[in-house]
């Protein structure tokens, strides 16, 4: 069993920047951030595969950029030009699958993120 440990959440200005951060107990394929806001479906917000490969949503593209360091077993998520839409909980999420599985097997407990004035 695999533990996921967040970091880096809280609260910033719109235009503002955060990085969130994730670690694993152990080595580990396929990682990825997802978010849910109130009322709203949790999403997958980017993932990192084993070789370095990235996907994003459209929502979160040239904003956000997703890293892994593989000794360490880590992921991080740098978030730049946050907006008030960005509001959610992330949840860091792994999985042994070392491309891109269909569901992650492996969740943190989440993190809060929030962007307002």
């Amino acid at each position: 069993q695999v533990q996921l440990v967040e970091s880096g959440g809280g609260l910033v200005q719109p235009g503002g920047s955060l990085n969130l951060s994730c670690a694993a107990s152990g080595s580990i394929g396929a990682m990825g951030w997802y978010r849910q806001a109130p009322g709203k479906q949790r999403e997958l917000v980017a993932a990192i595969n084993w070789r370095g490969s990235t996907k994003y949503i459209d929502s979160v593209k040239g904003r956000f950029t997703i890293s892994r360091d593989n000794a360490k077993n880590t992921v991080n998520l740098r978030m730049n030009s946050l907006k008030p839409e960005d509001t959610a909980v992330y949840y860091c999420a792994a999985d042994e699958n070392i491309w891109f599985p269909i569901e992650f097997t492996y969740w943190g407990q989440g993190t809060q993120v929030t962007v307002s004035s």
